[in-house]
């Protein structure tokens, strides 16, 4: 199962960072759809970030495929960063409709820092 969390700040419930660690195993390696799907949601979704608002984050991506990790960087353009929070809430829509539709394979848990 992938196990997707989502760190939010508990004053503003702004996103601050989001790590993704397992496999779906849904199907073989290479005919895995929850797998695709998840991977294309999520590295569109920080690909349009860096493109599109200029925000750098952290990022830490596994050998293995396996791991996942983004984090907003300190103190970014507030106007850069209002649009980065939409697009990554647009990713935890995309990836709790496949949650849904694909239960026991994706799980996707928000912590309030």
């Amino acid at each position: 199962m992938i196990q997707a969390t989502i760190r939010r700040s508990g004053s503003e419930k702004g996103i601050l960072s989001f790590e993704m660690t397992g496999h779906a195993n849904f199907a073989e390696h290479g005919q895995d759809l929850v797998c695709a799907g998840v991977t294309a949601v999520v590295f569109g979704a920080v690909n349009a970030v860096i493109a599109l608002t200029g925000i750098e984050p952290v990022l830490d991506i596994g050998d293995d495929g396996g791991y996942f990790y983004f984090e907003f960087p300190e103190a970014p353009d507030q106007e850069a960063l209002q649009k980065a929070q939409l697009l990554i809430e647009g990713m935890i829509v995309s990836l709790e409709t496949i949650e849904r539709d694909y239960n026991g394979y994706l799980r996707v848990t928000t912590n309030k820092i």
